[in-house]
């Protein structure tokens, strides 16, 4: 059984074949998805889609790309939603340097909230970093005890070592299986199994067999089969770690039940608007 610990699988990409899609991902062993929103809009249907399907399991939070849908008010709102609505972790947030046009400043502000905000109720973060790695373990530092991810990481092998000093877990995604991606693949050589999640991050970055196409999760046993060449493990060991990775941290084992093939037999099929 392999967890797929970051997974757009809400968004309108996946209207016309998601019960397909989430058919092949089962079928690939892909058992678990955490589906993380990125902005205020977006949490009704992640509720929804995420009850319309055993496995998939609801993260709510303020992505810094989409930092223009955003309003003061939504971090209050978060907070109420996250007070009625069951979750496994508050994202996806984080800071994106990147892209421009997104303040800086403003940024932080809703990173930060949101960082409180997954420590009053206490659940991990999903965090997005891009151009930012520093900005955003300086954030963790000051809030001991907090939890969480760093999904599609990109930075350096020091600035992981930040992480897991924080006891913060690397998502590892598509991106692995390029083989001019070396920084990255000589960092998932070296990381400790312990420290790691594996993602698709669909319908983005796909890996190298699908360049151009939508992703799905049903591919993500590739990103497995990379990291296992890579260190020179099995695929079973890479998709065992990963998934007990991803049940600790987002507690799947004590507060959620994880679907079997008894399951897949008792889904019923109902379009999603």
């Amino acid at each position: 059984m392999i967890i797929d610990s970051h997974c757009h699988f809400d968004v309108p990409a996946f209207d016309r074949d998601r019960d397909t899609c989430w058919r092949n991902a089962w079928n690939a062993g892909v058992r678990a998805q955490i589906l993380p929103a990125i902005d205020r809009d977006g949490w009704p249907r992640i509720k929804q889609v995420a009850a319309s399907l055993p496995g998939l399991y609801p993260a709510y939070g303020l992505h810094p790309v989409y930092l223009h849908s955003h309003q003061p008010a939504d971090i209050d709102a978060l907070d109420q939603w996250l007070q009625r609505e069951p979750a496994v972790a508050v994202g996806e947030c984080g800071l994106d340097f990147y892209v421009e046009g997104l303040d800086e400043q403003t940024q932080q502000v809703y990173f930060r909230a949101q960082l409180d905000l997954a420590l009053t109720h206490d659940l991990p973060v999903i965090i997005h970093a891009r151009r930012a790695m520093d900005q955003v373990t300086q954030a963790l530092r000051q809030r001991p005890g907090l939890r969480g991810v760093v999904h599609s990481f990109s930075g350096s092998r020091q600035q992981a070592e930040k992480l897991l000093d924080l006891g913060f877990f690397i998502g590892i995604g598509g991106p692995v299986t390029y083989p001019r991606a070396q920084r990255l693949r000589k960092l998932a050589s070296w990381l400790p199994a312990e420290a790691m999640l594996v993602e698709s991050d669909a319908p983005d970055q796909p890996g190298q067999a699908h360049r151009g196409d939508r992703n799905q999760p049903a591919w993500l046993p590739e990103v497995i089969e990379t990291l296992a060449a890579l260190r020179r493990e099995s695929p079973e060991e890479i998709a065992s770690i990963t998934r007990e990775n991803a049940i600790r941290l987002f507690r799947l084992g004590s507060l959620h039940h994880i679907p079997d093939d008894q399951d897949q037999a008792r889904v019923i099929h109902s379009p999603i608007p």
